[in-house]
């Protein structure tokens, strides 16, 4: 900045002074101890102080007043300035840790008389030291305490003069009784860990052994000396543990939130503790946006701490504490601490509580449901993504003129928060700049990408093969299945452009039932719809949701629904009867908890945004609330003489070697497609092995097999007539 330059020439010229004159108080007390002993002798320094007197006074009786003339005008943690805090807030990166200091021989009246001096009547050129001690709410005696310290790694003199003041070789270190003896007004209560000194960790005190406090050596932390010096950033403790949040731009929904908490925030009475604010949801980056958006109203950097990173010791957690309480002091900071993956009641449940009860200033916590606590005033919001209209206006204005329809299309079909439609669209942009006229596959392709790597951990992806053509269907169940395609396609229109979303809270969601037995295209039709619609195809994955723990299956589907809420993507519950039974009457435990499960599975299923197919050939074992709030039930029947002529006659790739086959007797078997496909590629691998083509009688050994396989009784009455239309091979 333009004014930091001056300021910190007028800070260095401070230091020049302030520490030339603790040197001559260090070369006073060298003097004193070397003169003839005068009696009486002064009362021991420890005694001095137990009776409230300095233990050593200024010649003349007067005591040094250099440091109350410097701070006089400085009340104990008075704001500064908005043009004092830009100063001191945002130096350059680095500056020298070097101070120029006069000769050895200066004196006191010399360093009062420097150019320092001018440095008190200047507003705009307040001291770093005089900025920490009133933000740190220190005494003159702990400030000078602290400048002592600082002066050991500012000036290369200030080893040997603290060993002869001390009149002890082996001690070239600043202590308690040092400071005691030779700075004005020195109080006990400064080695109290509750005063600033060592609650703020200011200092270093090194004890070993059964060394006396008084008598150990101190040096000052390496963050405070270049504060003081100049530099103002973040504790290199703290960065590998924060993160900062980006700026961000929020959509007017997300902005009604901010305005809210910020009303909510500003009604706090000045000095009252602010409350912390809970973002409550499942998208994280809205909430990180959110949250930047208010810590920049209050002038502030909203940084980013995992939950997982809290330590669990106490004491490291303490320190943790401190160091972040202490940074909030000489920086504007808001602390943003991601608690999203923790469950209530676990042990990181009480370390997040904990922390959040001390932590302070402004804070935000990043959780699925409220954190109950008596110790903590809190703000609680729910935060969900851009609206779809916020979304489509938003792919509007990024693609421009050569969005076509694809902006109401992809706000349709997924459901991203702001940072995701930029990268995506930016994306597409740059790779299409020769091809515009592949942006639509490039986008849609962008978009189905960014919803892959949660649901691949979850689901089992299916890659759609079939189309129309290959389901073997009957009229009814193949135009209920066109619905279902419809209504996914049109949902932008309907709900938003229409305004049912304003009129119906809940059941947007679109989900359908197949039902029927085993092998009747059910898998097959659920791949037909997301070819049609371009979105990819997840099987529920059954062994890893279903957990014989309480509460784990919950958060497992939890995880698996939370994953799908982009969209681009059709969940497949297949048996789904394993998870959709019917409740039972509760007996023991075991029963409540597997009500619970189904309880849990009828919110989701109705809020979900996406489709969801389940599918079953128990259709009864299912419970009937379920069926409620189906939107469609397509029942696949056993397919009858017409269908499957129709799947025997496409059974066979256009490659596979194959002879004449009589499809019309074929069909005569009472089998469903999947046994069909079973028989055609069991005959295929005989064929292959045998080195001929496949044919009838292939086949019919086939689906003797097969109908072994069921259980189903093999009349060779009903093969003679097949055999007769092809032989023996």
């Amino acid at each position: 900045m333009n004014d930091y330059k001056p300021w910190l020439q007028a800070n260095d010229q401070y230091l020049t002074a302030a520490l030339a004159d603790l040197r001559t108080r260090l070369q006073r007390a060298a003097q004193l101890h070397d003169a003839p002993a005068t009696p009486p002798a002064p009362a021991a320094a420890a005694t001095a102080l137990m009776e409230s007197a300095p233990a050593v006074n200024a010649p003349g009786g007067q005591k040094h007043s250099w440091f109350a003339r410097m701070f006089s005008s400085q009340p104990a943690r008075t704001p500064l300035s908005n043009a004092q805090m830009k100063v001191i807030d945002t130096p350059p990166a680095a500056q020298p840790l070097v101070v120029d200091v006069p000769d050895a021989g200066a004196t006191a009246t010399d360093a009062a008389a420097s150019p320092a001096s001018s440095v008190t009547d200047d507003s705009q050129h307040t001291p770093a030291l005089s900025v920490l001690a009133n933000r740190l709410g220190l005494s003159a005696f702990e400030r000078d305490l602290l400048l002592l310290c600082i002066g050991m790694e500012l000036d290369t003199r200030f080893p040997a003069l603290c060993a002869q003041a001390q009149h002890d070789a082996a001690k070239p270190y600043p202590t308690f009784a040092l400071a005691f003896a030779v700075l004005d007004d020195p109080s006990w209560d400064a080695l109290s860990p509750e005063r600033p000194l060592r609650y703020w960790r200011l200092l270093d005190i090194h004890q070993p052994g059964a060394q006396p406090l008084i008598g150990a050596a101190l040096s000052a932390d390496e963050r405070v000396v270049n504060f003081v010096k100049g530099m103002n950033y973040l504790d290199d403790r703290l960065t590998p543990l924060l993160t900062a949040l980006p700026p961000a731009t929020l959509p007017p929904s997300q902005r009604a939130i901010a305005d809210q908490l910020l009303d909510g925030l500003h009604q706090v009475p000045v000095g009252d503790t602010l409350p912390v604010v809970q973002l409550l949801g499942s998208d994280s980056t809205s909430k990180q946006a959110i949250a930047q958006t208010i810590a920049a109203a209050f002038g502030a950097q909203a940084y980013r701490l995992s939950a997982e990173l809290l330590p669990s010791a106490t004491a490291e957690q303490e320190t943790l504490l401190r160091l972040w309480q202490r940074e909030s002091q000489l920086l504007p900071l808001a602390l943003y601490l991601d608690a999203a993956e923790v469950e209530h009641g676990a042990a990181a449940a009480i370390l997040v509580k904990r922390f959040l009860a001390r932590a302070g200033g402004l804070s935000f916590v990043d959780a699925r449901e409220p954190w109950a606590s008596a110790t903590t005033r809190a703000l609680s919001v729910d935060v969900a993504k851009p609206t779809a209209v916020e979304q489509r206006t938003l792919w509007q204005r990024l693609l421009g003129d050569v969005a076509g329809a694809q902006p109401q299309q992809l706000a349709g079909h997924f459901d991203f928060n702001l940072g995701r439609i930029e990268q995506i669209a930016h994306a597409a942009l740059a790779a299409v700049e020769q091809k515009p006229e592949a942006l639509a596959q490039t986008l849609w392709q962008g978009a189905l990408a960014q919803t892959r790597p949660a649901l691949d951990q979850l689901a089992q992806r299916i890659e759609p093969k079939a189309g129309w053509d290959d389901l073997k269907l009957p009229d009814s169940e193949k135009t209920l299945l066109r619905q279902i395609a419809d209504q996914v396609g049109q949902r932008s229109t309907v709900y938003d452009d229409w305004g049912f979303r304003q009129r119906m809270n809940r059941g947007l969601s679109i989900s359908a039932l197949f039902t029927g037995e085993s092998g009747t295209g059910k898998t097959m039709a659920a791949e037909v719809l997301a070819k049609e619609l371009s979105l990819s195809l997840y099987r529920i994955d059954l062994s890893a949701v279903v957990s014989k723990y309480i509460g784990e299956t919950e958060k497992n589907l939890r995880k698996l629904f939370d994953a799908a809420e982009d969209g681009g993507a059709i969940l497949f519950f297949d048996e789904a009867d394993a998870l959709f039974g019917k409740r039972s009457e509760v007996k023991d435990s075991h029963d409540r908890y597997a009500n619970i499960e189904v309880n849990y599975l009828l919110q989701r299923l109705e809020s979900f945004r996406g489709l969801a197919i389940l599918a079953t050939n128990m259709k009864g074992a299912l419970d009937t609330a379920f069926l409620r709030r189906l939107r469609f039930v397509i029942n696949f029947p056993f397919p009858g003489v017409a269908e499957r002529k129709a799947i025997w006659a496409s059974v066979f790739p256009a490659q596979a070697a194959v002879t004449a086959l009589d499809v019309d007797r074929l069909a005569r078997l009472a089998l469903t497609g999947g046994s069909i496909q079973g028989i055609a590629l069991n005959a295929a691998f005989m064929a292959a092995k045998a080195g001929v083509s496949v044919g009838m009688p292939l086949l019919l050994d086939a689906a003797r097999s097969e109908y072994r396989k069921l259980d189903k009784p093999v009349n060779e009455a009903d093969f003679r007539w097949l055999e007769s239309a092809g032989g023996k091979p």
